[in-house]
Protein backbone atom coordinates (compact mmCIF):
# COMPACT_ATOMS: atom_id res chain seq x y z
CA UNK A 1 0.00 0.00 0.00
CA UNK A 2 3.14 2.60 0.73
CA UNK A 3 4.45 1.88 -2.45
CA UNK A 4 1.34 2.33 -3.95
CA UNK A 5 1.58 5.78 -2.45
CA UNK A 6 4.69 6.27 -3.63
CA UNK A 7 4.15 5.51 -6.99
CA UNK A 8 0.84 7.69 -7.38
CA UNK A 9 3.16 10.62 -5.56
CA UNK A 10 5.88 10.09 -7.86
CA UNK A 11 4.03 10.51 -10.72
CA UNK A 12 2.01 13.51 -9.90
CA UNK A 13 5.29 14.96 -9.49
CA UNK A 14 6.30 13.78 -13.21
CA UNK A 15 2.99 15.38 -14.25
CA UNK A 16 3.31 18.58 -12.93
CA UNK A 17 7.10 18.59 -14.01
CA UNK A 18 6.41 17.54 -17.62
CA UNK A 19 6.72 19.62 -20.66
CA UNK A 20 3.62 21.67 -21.77
CA UNK A 21 3.13 19.96 -24.35
CA UNK A 22 2.93 16.72 -22.96
CA UNK A 23 0.76 18.06 -20.60
CA UNK A 24 -2.07 19.35 -22.95
CA UNK A 25 -1.61 15.80 -25.07
CA UNK A 26 -5.41 15.17 -26.23
CA UNK A 27 -6.60 11.60 -25.33
CA UNK A 28 -9.64 11.66 -27.34
CA UNK A 29 -10.18 12.83 -30.93
CA UNK A 30 -12.76 15.34 -30.11
CA UNK A 31 -9.65 17.46 -28.28
CA UNK A 32 -7.14 17.25 -31.09
CA UNK A 33 -6.73 20.96 -32.91
CA UNK A 34 -5.80 20.60 -36.64
CA UNK A 35 -5.95 17.94 -39.04
CA UNK A 36 -9.68 18.28 -40.12
CA UNK A 37 -9.37 16.66 -43.52
CA UNK A 38 -7.95 13.23 -41.64
CA UNK A 39 -10.04 13.92 -38.48
CA UNK A 40 -13.10 16.22 -39.11
CA UNK A 41 -16.64 14.11 -39.38
CA UNK A 42 -17.34 11.47 -41.68
CA UNK A 43 -13.73 11.41 -43.01
CA UNK A 44 -12.16 8.18 -43.51
CA UNK A 45 -9.24 8.24 -40.55
CA UNK A 46 -11.42 9.28 -38.08
CA UNK A 47 -14.24 6.45 -38.94
CA UNK A 48 -11.30 3.87 -38.82
CA UNK A 49 -10.13 4.68 -35.61
CA UNK A 50 -13.60 4.99 -33.89
CA UNK A 51 -15.02 1.82 -35.83
CA UNK A 52 -11.32 0.02 -34.53
CA UNK A 53 -10.72 -1.13 -38.29
CA UNK A 54 -7.23 0.46 -38.34
CA UNK A 55 -5.31 -0.95 -40.83
CA UNK A 56 -1.36 -0.14 -41.18
CA UNK A 57 -0.81 3.46 -41.54
CA UNK A 58 2.09 5.88 -42.68
CA UNK A 59 1.44 8.91 -40.61
CA UNK A 60 3.71 11.53 -42.64
CA UNK A 61 4.36 15.13 -41.35
CA UNK A 62 6.40 18.09 -40.06
CA UNK A 63 7.57 18.07 -36.17
CA UNK A 64 4.61 18.83 -33.59
CA UNK A 65 1.58 18.22 -35.97
CA UNK A 66 0.10 15.86 -34.12
CA UNK A 67 1.60 12.83 -35.22
CA UNK A 68 2.61 10.55 -31.80
CA UNK A 69 -0.85 12.29 -30.53
CA UNK A 70 -2.85 11.00 -32.48
CA UNK A 71 -0.76 7.08 -32.42
CA UNK A 72 -2.02 7.51 -28.47
CA UNK A 73 -5.66 8.48 -28.95
CA UNK A 74 -5.75 5.24 -31.06
CA UNK A 75 -4.15 3.70 -28.02
CA UNK A 76 -7.04 4.41 -25.64
CA UNK A 77 -9.76 3.98 -28.97
CA UNK A 78 -8.85 0.31 -30.06
CA UNK A 79 -9.59 -2.53 -28.01
CA UNK A 80 -6.14 -4.40 -29.51
CA UNK A 81 -2.80 -4.24 -27.50
CA UNK A 82 -0.74 -1.37 -28.30
CA UNK A 83 2.68 -1.57 -28.05
CA UNK A 84 5.11 1.21 -28.80
CA UNK A 85 8.73 1.23 -30.24
CA UNK A 86 11.64 3.96 -31.14
CA UNK A 87 13.21 3.30 -34.33
CA UNK A 88 16.04 5.30 -32.66
CA UNK A 89 16.83 2.71 -30.37
CA UNK A 90 14.57 -0.22 -31.52
CA UNK A 91 16.58 -2.91 -33.40
CA UNK A 92 15.81 -6.29 -35.51
CA UNK A 93 15.73 -8.32 -32.13
CA UNK A 94 12.86 -6.04 -30.49
CA UNK A 95 11.21 -6.17 -34.09
CA UNK A 96 10.74 -9.96 -33.63
CA UNK A 97 9.81 -10.44 -30.01
CA UNK A 98 6.81 -7.60 -30.52
CA UNK A 99 6.16 -10.05 -33.22
CA UNK A 100 6.69 -13.47 -31.14
CA UNK A 101 4.56 -11.33 -28.36
CA UNK A 102 1.43 -10.76 -30.82
CA UNK A 103 1.41 -14.33 -32.25
CA UNK A 104 0.85 -15.56 -28.51
CA UNK A 105 -1.57 -12.86 -27.40
CA UNK A 106 -3.75 -13.61 -30.37
CA UNK A 107 -3.28 -17.02 -29.99
CA UNK A 108 -4.20 -17.42 -26.22
CA UNK A 109 -6.87 -14.36 -25.97
CA UNK A 110 -7.61 -13.56 -29.72
CA UNK A 111 -6.33 -10.10 -29.42
CA UNK A 112 -4.46 -7.96 -31.94
CA UNK A 113 -1.61 -5.93 -31.76
CA UNK A 114 -1.26 -2.01 -32.93
CA UNK A 115 2.31 -1.93 -33.24
CA UNK A 116 3.10 2.09 -33.05
CA UNK A 117 7.27 3.02 -34.39
CA UNK A 118 7.89 6.24 -34.31
CA UNK A 119 10.38 8.14 -36.52
CA UNK A 120 9.92 4.82 -38.54
CA UNK A 121 12.40 6.63 -41.22
CA UNK A 122 15.37 5.76 -38.56
CA UNK A 123 14.67 1.81 -39.41
CA UNK A 124 17.51 0.93 -41.74
CA UNK A 125 16.16 -1.57 -44.69
CA UNK A 126 17.33 -4.89 -42.82
CA UNK A 127 15.33 -3.51 -39.36
CA UNK A 128 12.08 -2.72 -42.29
CA UNK A 129 12.47 -6.31 -43.56
CA UNK A 130 12.40 -7.33 -40.47
CA UNK A 131 9.10 -5.59 -39.54
CA UNK A 132 7.31 -7.15 -42.96
CA UNK A 133 6.11 -10.24 -43.15
CA UNK A 134 4.01 -9.68 -39.87
CA UNK A 135 2.41 -6.28 -41.10
CA UNK A 136 1.91 -8.58 -44.64
CA UNK A 137 0.13 -10.99 -42.57
CA UNK A 138 -2.04 -8.82 -40.50
CA UNK A 139 -0.01 -10.38 -37.14
CA UNK A 140 1.21 -6.79 -36.48
CA UNK A 141 -0.97 -3.08 -37.58
CA UNK A 142 1.80 -0.68 -38.20
CA UNK A 143 1.01 2.61 -37.05
CA UNK A 144 4.19 4.28 -38.68
CA UNK A 145 5.26 8.39 -37.83
CA UNK A 146 7.59 10.04 -39.97
CA UNK A 147 8.84 13.59 -40.39
CA UNK A 148 10.75 12.22 -43.80
CA UNK A 149 8.76 11.73 -47.29
CA UNK A 150 7.99 8.26 -46.66
CA UNK A 151 8.52 7.65 -50.43
CA UNK A 152 12.62 7.90 -49.77
CA UNK A 153 12.40 6.26 -46.44
CA UNK A 154 10.81 3.37 -46.39
CA UNK A 155 10.74 0.14 -47.98
CA UNK A 156 8.05 0.10 -51.21
CA UNK A 157 6.90 -3.47 -49.94
CA UNK A 158 6.13 -1.98 -46.40
CA UNK A 159 5.01 1.63 -48.05
CA UNK A 160 2.45 -0.68 -50.66
CA UNK A 161 0.99 -2.36 -47.38
CA UNK A 162 0.11 0.86 -45.58
CA UNK A 163 -2.25 3.97 -46.15
CA UNK A 164 -0.24 6.89 -46.34
CA UNK A 165 -1.91 9.95 -44.36
CA UNK A 166 -0.49 13.49 -44.90
CA UNK A 167 -0.50 15.76 -41.53
CA UNK A 168 -0.45 19.32 -42.62
CA UNK A 169 1.58 21.90 -40.35
CA UNK A 170 -1.37 23.08 -38.09
CA UNK A 171 -2.83 26.75 -39.50
CA UNK A 172 -3.01 29.69 -36.91
CA UNK A 173 -6.25 29.34 -35.84
CA UNK A 174 -5.34 25.94 -34.69
CA UNK A 175 -2.25 27.55 -33.19
CA UNK A 176 -4.21 30.08 -31.30
CA UNK A 177 -6.44 27.49 -30.14
CA UNK A 178 -3.61 25.58 -28.40
CA UNK A 179 -1.86 28.77 -27.17
CA UNK A 180 -5.42 29.26 -25.36
CA UNK A 181 -5.52 25.45 -24.10
CA UNK A 182 -1.94 26.76 -22.68
CA UNK A 183 -2.62 29.66 -21.13
CA UNK A 184 -5.64 28.27 -18.92
CA UNK A 185 -3.27 25.16 -18.31
CA UNK A 186 -0.22 27.60 -16.94
CA UNK A 187 -3.37 30.12 -15.37
CA UNK A 188 -1.13 33.45 -17.14
CA UNK A 189 -2.76 35.72 -20.11
CA UNK A 190 -0.99 37.55 -22.66
CA UNK A 191 -1.12 39.96 -24.64
CA UNK A 192 -2.78 40.15 -27.89
CA UNK A 193 0.76 41.27 -29.36
CA UNK A 194 2.70 38.30 -27.98
CA UNK A 195 0.11 36.10 -29.07
CA UNK A 196 0.33 37.06 -31.97
CA UNK A 197 3.94 37.07 -32.28
CA UNK A 198 4.19 33.80 -31.08
CA UNK A 199 1.53 32.25 -33.80
CA UNK A 200 3.27 34.01 -36.59
CA UNK A 201 6.61 32.35 -35.92
CA UNK A 202 5.02 29.19 -34.70
CA UNK A 203 5.87 27.47 -38.28
CA UNK A 204 2.91 25.39 -37.99
CA UNK A 205 4.76 23.09 -35.15
CA UNK A 206 2.15 22.82 -32.05
CA UNK A 207 5.14 21.35 -30.20
CA UNK A 208 7.43 23.96 -30.43
CA UNK A 209 5.02 26.82 -30.11
CA UNK A 210 4.05 25.51 -26.62
CA UNK A 211 7.57 25.03 -25.89
CA UNK A 212 7.74 28.42 -26.59
CA UNK A 213 4.93 29.67 -24.69
CA UNK A 214 5.70 28.21 -21.59
CA UNK A 215 9.39 29.69 -21.48
CA UNK A 216 7.37 33.05 -22.00
CA UNK A 217 5.42 32.70 -19.09
CA UNK A 218 8.09 31.94 -16.98
CA UNK A 219 9.86 34.94 -17.89
CA UNK A 220 6.59 36.84 -17.22
CA UNK A 221 6.78 35.64 -14.03
CA UNK A 222 10.48 36.24 -13.01
CA UNK A 223 9.05 40.20 -13.68
CA UNK A 224 5.91 39.33 -10.62
CA UNK A 225 3.83 36.78 -10.26
CA UNK A 226 0.40 38.75 -12.20
CA UNK A 227 2.77 39.89 -15.33
CA UNK A 228 1.10 39.00 -18.48
CA UNK A 229 3.22 37.80 -21.27
CA UNK A 230 4.77 40.63 -23.47
CA UNK A 231 5.93 40.60 -26.67
CA UNK A 232 9.42 41.22 -25.43
CA UNK A 233 8.69 38.17 -23.26
CA UNK A 234 7.46 35.94 -26.50
CA UNK A 235 10.39 37.51 -28.65
CA UNK A 236 13.26 36.28 -25.89
CA UNK A 237 11.32 33.23 -25.39
CA UNK A 238 11.30 31.88 -29.31
CA UNK A 239 14.69 31.60 -29.52
CA UNK A 240 16.55 30.57 -32.67
CA UNK A 241 14.59 27.23 -34.46
CA UNK A 242 16.77 25.21 -36.88
CA UNK A 243 14.21 25.42 -40.55
CA UNK A 244 13.50 21.39 -41.52
CA UNK A 245 15.29 19.91 -44.09
CA UNK A 246 14.90 16.85 -44.52
CA UNK A 247 15.22 14.22 -47.59
CA UNK A 248 11.77 15.64 -49.13
CA UNK A 249 12.04 19.17 -47.88
CA UNK A 250 15.68 19.10 -50.09
CA UNK A 251 14.23 18.07 -53.37
CA UNK A 252 11.01 20.06 -52.76
CA UNK A 253 13.26 23.60 -51.60
CA UNK A 254 15.91 22.93 -54.98
CA UNK A 255 12.53 22.57 -57.39
CA UNK A 256 11.63 25.72 -56.06
CA UNK A 257 14.65 27.18 -56.73
CA UNK A 258 15.27 26.34 -60.29
CA UNK A 259 11.86 27.14 -61.16
CA UNK A 260 11.69 30.75 -59.62
CA UNK A 261 14.85 31.21 -61.33
CA UNK A 262 13.67 29.81 -64.33
CA UNK A 263 10.01 31.91 -64.13
CA UNK A 264 12.72 35.14 -64.13
CA UNK A 265 11.87 36.00 -60.45
CA UNK A 266 14.62 37.34 -59.03
CA UNK A 267 13.43 37.62 -55.41
CA UNK A 268 12.06 33.88 -54.81
CA UNK A 269 15.46 32.63 -56.60
CA UNK A 270 17.35 34.69 -53.71
CA UNK A 271 14.79 33.60 -51.03
CA UNK A 272 15.35 30.01 -51.91
CA UNK A 273 19.13 29.96 -51.87
CA UNK A 274 19.04 31.86 -48.24
CA UNK A 275 16.73 28.44 -47.25
CA UNK A 276 19.51 26.88 -48.79
CA UNK A 277 22.38 28.37 -47.11
CA UNK A 278 20.70 28.52 -43.55
CA UNK A 279 19.68 24.71 -43.64
CA UNK A 280 23.26 23.92 -44.47
CA UNK A 281 22.89 22.87 -47.76
CA UNK A 282 26.18 21.89 -49.55
CA UNK A 283 27.11 24.99 -52.10
CA UNK A 284 28.54 23.11 -54.21
CA UNK A 285 25.49 20.97 -54.98
CA UNK A 286 23.67 24.58 -55.34
CA UNK A 287 26.65 26.13 -57.74
CA UNK A 288 26.13 22.74 -59.87
CA UNK A 289 22.68 23.32 -59.89
CA UNK A 290 23.26 26.56 -61.43
CA UNK A 291 25.67 25.65 -63.74
CA UNK A 292 23.06 23.34 -65.02
CA UNK A 293 20.17 25.79 -65.39
CA UNK A 294 22.60 28.30 -67.29
CA UNK A 295 22.67 26.00 -69.75
CA UNK A 296 19.32 24.47 -69.58
CA UNK A 297 16.80 27.45 -69.07
CA UNK A 298 18.81 30.46 -70.30
CA UNK A 299 20.72 28.97 -72.81
CA UNK A 300 22.51 31.24 -76.60
CA UNK A 301 19.64 33.79 -75.24
CA UNK A 302 22.45 34.90 -72.80
CA UNK A 303 25.71 32.82 -73.64
CA UNK A 304 27.68 34.83 -70.52
CA UNK A 305 25.22 33.11 -68.13
CA UNK A 306 26.94 29.70 -68.11
CA UNK A 307 30.18 31.87 -67.03
CA UNK A 308 28.50 33.64 -64.22
CA UNK A 309 27.72 30.68 -63.06
CA UNK A 310 30.80 28.54 -63.95
CA UNK A 311 32.47 31.45 -61.83
CA UNK A 312 30.28 30.82 -58.91
CA UNK A 313 31.26 27.64 -58.77
CA UNK A 314 34.72 28.42 -58.86
CA UNK A 315 34.43 30.98 -56.23
CA UNK A 316 32.86 28.16 -53.91
CA UNK A 317 35.52 25.97 -54.42
CA UNK A 318 38.26 28.97 -53.99
CA UNK A 319 36.83 31.21 -51.44
CA UNK A 320 34.70 28.93 -49.60
CA UNK A 321 31.96 29.71 -47.29
CA UNK A 322 30.27 32.27 -45.53
CA UNK A 323 31.88 35.00 -48.47
CA UNK A 324 31.29 32.46 -51.44
CA UNK A 325 27.64 32.93 -50.63
CA UNK A 326 28.12 36.33 -52.69
CA UNK A 327 29.10 34.68 -55.34
CA UNK A 328 25.96 32.37 -55.41
CA UNK A 329 23.42 35.38 -54.88
CA UNK A 330 25.27 36.91 -57.60
CA UNK A 331 24.90 34.29 -60.21
CA UNK A 332 20.86 33.70 -58.94
CA UNK A 333 20.34 37.13 -60.05
CA UNK A 334 22.11 37.15 -63.30
CA UNK A 335 20.72 34.03 -64.35
CA UNK A 336 16.96 34.95 -62.98
CA UNK A 337 16.97 38.46 -64.82
CA UNK A 338 18.72 36.96 -67.90
CA UNK A 339 16.53 36.50 -71.15
CA UNK A 340 15.47 32.42 -71.04
CA UNK A 341 15.52 29.81 -73.68
CA UNK A 342 15.77 26.28 -73.22
CA UNK A 343 16.26 25.49 -76.91
CA UNK A 344 19.80 24.53 -76.78
CA UNK A 345 18.10 21.85 -74.42
CA UNK A 346 15.53 20.88 -77.27
CA UNK A 347 18.52 21.07 -79.51
CA UNK A 348 19.92 18.48 -78.18
CA UNK A 349 16.69 15.97 -77.50
CA UNK A 350 16.49 15.96 -81.13
CA UNK A 351 19.89 15.42 -82.33
CA UNK A 352 20.38 12.31 -79.45
CA UNK A 353 16.97 10.71 -81.13
CA UNK A 354 18.32 11.36 -84.70
CA UNK A 355 21.53 9.53 -83.75
CA UNK A 356 19.22 6.67 -81.98
CA UNK A 357 17.77 5.95 -85.06
CA UNK A 358 19.38 3.02 -87.27
CA UNK A 359 18.51 4.71 -90.48
CA UNK A 360 20.58 8.03 -89.06
CA UNK A 361 23.58 6.40 -88.61
CA UNK A 362 25.30 6.87 -91.76
CA UNK A 363 28.33 6.97 -92.93
CA UNK A 364 30.65 10.50 -92.07
CA UNK A 365 30.82 12.24 -95.62
CA UNK A 366 33.85 11.24 -97.34
CA UNK A 367 35.34 14.96 -97.46
CA UNK A 368 34.61 15.25 -93.80
CA UNK A 369 36.62 12.28 -93.04
CA UNK A 370 40.29 12.45 -91.57
CA UNK A 371 43.23 12.90 -93.70
CA UNK A 372 45.98 13.34 -91.65
CA UNK A 373 47.26 9.43 -91.41
CA UNK A 374 49.17 8.32 -94.38
CA UNK A 375 47.55 6.58 -97.25
CA UNK A 376 43.89 8.79 -96.27
CA UNK A 377 44.57 10.40 -99.84
CA UNK A 378 44.25 7.77 -101.42
CA UNK A 379 40.85 6.58 -100.26
CA UNK A 380 39.56 9.74 -101.10
CA UNK A 381 39.63 11.28 -97.60
CA UNK A 382 39.25 15.09 -97.78
CA UNK A 383 38.44 15.46 -101.12
CA UNK A 384 36.48 18.06 -101.82
CA UNK A 385 36.60 19.39 -98.14
CA UNK A 386 36.31 23.44 -98.69
CA UNK A 387 38.27 25.33 -95.74
CA UNK A 388 36.04 27.94 -93.83
CA UNK A 389 38.42 30.64 -93.09
CA UNK A 390 39.18 30.96 -97.00
CA UNK A 391 35.88 32.53 -97.59
CA UNK A 392 35.44 36.44 -96.85
CA UNK A 393 32.59 35.80 -94.63
CA UNK A 394 34.34 33.44 -92.47
CA UNK A 395 31.78 30.49 -93.77
CA UNK A 396 30.79 29.11 -96.50
CA UNK A 397 28.01 26.15 -97.10
CA UNK A 398 28.73 22.70 -97.44
CA UNK A 399 27.64 18.99 -96.67
CA UNK A 400 28.43 18.30 -92.94
CA UNK A 401 26.00 15.39 -92.00
CA UNK A 402 25.40 11.99 -93.65
CA UNK A 403 23.08 12.36 -96.76
CA UNK A 404 20.20 10.66 -94.63
CA UNK A 405 19.82 13.68 -92.49
CA UNK A 406 20.83 16.85 -94.15
CA UNK A 407 17.49 18.45 -94.14
CA UNK A 408 16.67 17.70 -90.71
CA UNK A 409 16.90 20.99 -88.23
CA UNK A 410 17.32 20.13 -84.83
CA UNK A 411 18.23 23.78 -83.38
CA UNK A 412 15.73 26.67 -83.66
CA UNK A 413 16.54 29.60 -81.83
CA UNK A 414 14.05 31.95 -79.83
CA UNK A 415 13.48 35.75 -80.31
CA UNK A 416 15.06 36.58 -77.10
CA UNK A 417 17.65 37.83 -75.92
CA UNK A 418 21.17 37.42 -77.74
CA UNK A 419 19.74 34.11 -79.31
CA UNK A 420 18.02 36.48 -81.57
CA UNK A 421 20.95 37.55 -83.17
CA UNK A 422 21.76 33.73 -83.72
CA UNK A 423 18.58 33.04 -85.36
CA UNK A 424 19.38 35.72 -88.11
CA UNK A 425 22.70 34.67 -88.58
CA UNK A 426 21.39 31.03 -88.77
CA UNK A 427 18.68 32.22 -91.32
CA UNK A 428 21.94 33.65 -93.52
CA UNK A 429 23.37 30.49 -93.66
CA UNK A 430 20.52 28.38 -94.60
CA UNK A 431 19.94 30.53 -97.20
CA UNK A 432 16.61 32.18 -95.68
CA UNK A 433 17.68 35.62 -95.90
CA UNK A 434 20.34 37.99 -97.77
CA UNK A 435 23.46 36.82 -96.77
CA UNK A 436 25.52 39.71 -95.36
CA UNK A 437 29.45 40.14 -94.26
CA UNK A 438 30.85 39.62 -91.34
CA UNK A 439 27.87 38.74 -88.40
CA UNK A 440 30.08 38.58 -85.22
CA UNK A 441 28.23 39.41 -81.83
CA UNK A 442 27.57 43.56 -82.00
Amino acid sequence: MTDDLFTQAAAEQLDRRSPLAARLRPTRLDDIVGQPQLLGPDRPLRALIEADELSSVILWGPPGTGKTTLARVIARATARHFEELSATSASVKDVRLAAHEAERRLGERGVGTILFLDEVHRFNKAQQDALLPSVESGLLTLIGATTENPYFEVNPPLLSRSVLFRLEPLDPVAIEELMRRGLDELAASADPEAIEHLVGHAAGDGRHVLTSLEVAVALARARGSDESVSVADAEAALGTKSLPYGRDAHYDIVSAFIKSIRGSDVDAGLYWLARMLESGEDARFIARRLVILASEDVGMADPQALLVADAAARAVEFVGLPEAQLNLAQAVVHLAAAPKSNRVTEALGRAREAARQPVSQGEVPTHLRDAHYQGASRLGHGEGYRYPHDDPRGWLPQQYRPAELTEQIYYEPSPHGFEAQVADRLRRHRGEAPDGADDAPQ
